[in-house]
This record gives C-alpha cells, sequence and structure tokens, in this order.
C-alpha cells in the first residue's frame, strides 16, 4: 500500500503574515487558511489557490512566480 499523496500546497517556505492584510507575503493565504489547510478537502485547496495570485497582486505583494519590477 502506498502512503497517501500529499495535499496539494501553494507553500513557499516564506512565511511571513502582513499585518495589514493578514496574508502570508510568500503565498497569499490567511493564517486560518494555513492552519486548516490539511484538514480542507483537495477542491477547496484547489479553489483557493487559484485566485491567490490575483489577492497577491491586491495585497500589493509580487507573487514568487512574476519577476519583479526593476
Amino acid at each position: 500500500m502506498s502512503p497517501a499523496p500529499k495535499p496539494s500546497s501553494p507553500c513557499t517556505k516564506v512565511c511571513v503574515l502582513d499585518a495589514a492584510s493578514g496574508l502570508c507575503r510568500g503565498c497569499g493565504r490567511s493564517r486560518d487558511e494555513i492552519a486548516a489547510w490539511g484538514g480542507m478537502p483537495e477542491a477547496t485547496r484547489r479553489t483557493i489557490m487559484a485566485g491567490l495570485q490575483d489577492r497577491m497582486r491586491a495585497a500589493g505583494f509580487v507573487p514568487l512566480e512574476e519577476p519583479l519590477p526593476l
């Protein structure tokens, strides 16, 4: 029997919660989302992940997949 697959995660190992927005500067999740992540259904995790880049842009963060402005 093979082990269960790890849940998908947007974690970038840059775990810094922004005081103004309440979002992680590395992945864009809230503290509550991070805490509940392991127990969420995969479909819920994927729905949240689909909106993280827009959420990060709205908070003024640059998602790691994008080049930094010069």
